[in-house]
């Protein structure tokens, strides 16, 4: 009898050993070649998810370092504000008090003007007095030379004196 496959227990004991080999080599060649493929993977997909999360904290840390800068800026923009309000008030104060300086200053240059107009006009007076007192003293020569008359001397001198002080007090 002629089998269509000769099973017989030769042939099942080569394939049962053959199974072993095959398991022992499955075993040997998943130790040493499947588990640090296995670990090199975890060990990629642990550093993969850690620089996920490393990028992720970044970004919160980049996303708060711009609301900061952002809430500086709005300070910044603020405080510049206020210096450039502090610096007009300064700018009007200045101004105000050149002003208050200038009108003061103008004020003593007219009243010194005023004194020294003042002071020219006694000075002309006191020329047209003298002026006076030397045409009166020369028609006084005169009058001595023609007459030789002392009341009327005398009565000449003493009208041309009170022409003299009647005039200078009126003007």
């Amino acid at each position: 009898m002629t089998r269509l496959f000769d099973l017989d227990f030769q042939l099942l004991a080569d394939a049962f050993l053959m199974m072993i080999a095959i398991f022992a080599l499955f075993l040997v060649a998943s130790y040493f070649l499947f588990n640090p493929v296995r670990e090199m993977l975890e060990k990629r997909k642990d550093k993969i998810a850690g620089e996920l999360s490393q990028a992720a904290s970044d970004k919160e840390q980049a996303a708060a370092l711009k609301a900061e800068y952002e809430a500086k800026l709005k300070g910044i923009d603020k405080e510049a504000e206020e210096i450039l309000a502090d610096a007009r008030k300064r700018a009007l104060e200045n101004e105000s008090r050149i002003v208050s300086e200038a009108k003061e200053e103008a004020l003593r240059i007219r009243e010194r003007a005023e004194k020294e107009a003042e002071l020219e006009k006694k000075k002309a007076a006191d020329e047209v007095k003298r002026e006076m007192v030397v045409l009166a003293s020369l028609m006084a020569g005169k009058v001595v030379k023609e007459s030789i008359d002392t009341t009327v001397q005398e009565q000449m001198v003493e009208d041309t004196l009170k022409e003299i002080n009647h005039s200078t007090w009126l003007s």
